[in-house]
């Protein structure tokens, strides 16, 4: 039965489930929404994984607080405040060597 799985096995098992849907018919992008959430360090490293096995056909929007998971991506977006009540858009480009911050694009 499905209820025995932890939060991690079935976040993996759907994740599973919708890699091998992209290996016969790739889609351009996916958006993932906190993916990673209820993985634990070794899933969430099996998870970048299975990302990168996929970038080179689809381009994927992962949502996601994993500080693991966000140093794996190309490019991040963000909302900082600055000063209260005050909220500006970042971005910060992983690509190269040194992490350039850029203003985001509105």
């Amino acid at each position: 039965s499905i209820r025995l799985l932890s939060g991690g096995e079935k976040t993996m098992t759907a994740l599973a489930l919708m890699m091998a849907i992209f290996q016969l018919r790739p889609s351009p992008f996916c958006i993932m929404d906190e993916s990673d959430a209820a993985l634990d360090e070794t899933n969430v490293g099996r998870f970048i994984s299975l990302l990168k096995e996929y970038i080179a056909t689809t381009q994927f929007i992962v949502i996601s607080h994993n500080q693991k998971t966000m140093l794996t991506m190309d490019r991040l977006y963000g909302v900082t405040i600055e000063t209260s009540g005050v909220s500006k858009k970042i971005s910060v480009n992983m690509t190269g060597k040194e992490k350039e911050l850029e203003p985001a694009m509105a």
